[in-house]
């Protein structure tokens, strides 16, 4: 049901804030939409996390999206969880329904498999093995995201191994753990690889990845979007796969989120991204 006869008030909460890139995106989509609202950072110390929830209701929230260090954390002050923020174990959307309970969802695992569909039209989940390198968080998101598309071969690989193997053993078939040291021959024959660590993001090393066994039909994303085309990505497009950027899952995850809070569900216009893209 649409809210606009409502003033809709949401935001993202973090510790720090002031990066987040959310408060934009979901701006434009008021402003373009006619909604009436707004959405704010919020920046809010760990300690405080479950006192800064139970007071969105009083505060007219309509909810608010979580990012870095509440999505797990944020999982024990909840009056309801999602069944896919139950398995991704994290929640990056919170709404507060009409009679002020805070439900979580993950819709972080939806905006990587719409980002991939939006940049790679072709790509099918079932068509070669899906790589996948890390195993925290945002790995978990895209994992869930990848079964519930139907990929059939998930290889996993993080630097410390016991990470992914309980990612693993977590989600069951089709997802397998092996070790980092066979990362580069593993790539022969996939369909699909995708970095979820911060590796090449400005500040950090590049991932120490060859891309020789990757056939050249293959996707290759990353959800890093500072810099918008990272070493990994560069590398895709010079051996002729399909590089896909991290900006696209950000700005796709929130779409679910501001239908959440509104009854619209926007699109991912040239313009919004364009925006974005300027800020980074």
């Amino acid at each position: 049901m649409s809210n606009h006869a409502k003033f809709v008030l949401a935001g993202v909460m973090g510790w720090p804030i002031a990066h987040s890139r959310s408060p934009k995106i979901h701006n434009y989509w008021f402003a373009r939409y006619g909604v009436a609202g707004s959405y704010v950072p919020l920046p809010v110390e760990p300690r405080r996390l479950d006192a800064a929830l139970r007071a969105l209701p009083a505060l007219g929230f309509s909810g608010c999206n979580l990012t870095i260090p509440h999505k797990e954390a944020a999982l024990d002050f909840l009056d309801q969880i999602d069944p896919a923020a139950r398995r991704i174990g994290a929640v990056n959307c919170v709404v507060v329904d009409q009679t002020g309970a805070l439900i979580g969802r993950n819709y972080d695992g939806y905006g990587f498999i719409a980002s991939l569909r939006e940049a790679a039209p072709a790509w099918r989940a079932a068509d070669g093995a899906c790589v996948v390198i890390g195993a925290g968080g945002g790995a978990r998101a895209i994992v869930w995201g990848l079964m519930e598309a139907g990929a059939t071969e998930i290889r996993l690989f993080n630097r410390t191994r016991a990470r992914a193997d309980r990612l693993a053993a977590d989600f069951g078939a089709p997802v397998a753990a092996f070790d980092w040291d066979a990362r580069h021959e593993a790539l022969a024959g996939a369909g699909l690889l995708v970095n979820t660590t911060s590796q090449g993001m400005v500040g950090q090393e590049p991932l120490d990845l060859s891309l020789a066994a990757l056939p050249e039909s293959a996707v290759v994303a990353d959800i890093v979007y500072a810099p918008l085309e990272t070493p990994l990505l560069a590398a895709a497009r010079r051996m002729g796969a399909t590089p896909v950027d991290g900006l696209g899952m950000l700005l796709h995850q929130a779409r679910p989120a501001f239908r959440d809070w509104t009854g619209v569900l926007p699109d991912v216009t040239p313009e919004l991204r364009a925006q974005i893209v300027a800020t980074l």
